[in-house]
């Protein structure tokens, strides 16, 4: 059974390119446009590791991997923080929400789905 990626991110190119490396890779995909669409999704879906932006309207990165924390079911579902930020203060502003991990975009396809791997194993 392959394992489902939750992505999140206001850019529809950027989902577009996440699906397609992601489906590549033999992951189920479902896709949120910011943090309370991604939220409405994990209301019905539980992803086994979840890709979020942080910059986003109505709902940041931040409040969304703080909001999935205080879930009791997602708790210690793996999230990926995929971003143009390079800022360390952000990094541990995400780290602190309970970010798994920080990859800067632009991604590498192989690189991303080593890191879904990683943390889901």
């Amino acid at each position: 059974m392959s394992m489902t990626i939750l992505t999140v991110d206001d850019s529809r190119a950027m989902r577009d390119m996440l699906r397609h490396s992601l489906v590549a890779a033999g992951f189920r995909v479902i896709q949120a446009e910011d943090g309370l669409h991604g939220l409405e999704v994990l209301a019905a879906e539980a992803p086994d590791v979840i890709v979020t932006d942080i910059n986003m309207p109505r709902m940041d990165g931040f409040g969304f991997i703080q909001a999935v924390r205080q879930d009791e079911a997602r708790r210690a579902t793996p999230v990926l923080v995929l971003t143009t930020e390079v800022d360390v203060e952000k990094k541990n502003r995400a780290r602190e929400a309970g970010a798994t991990g920080w990859i800067v975009k632009p991604f590498d396809p192989v690189k991303l789905v080593d890191a879904i791997r990683r943390v889901a194993a």
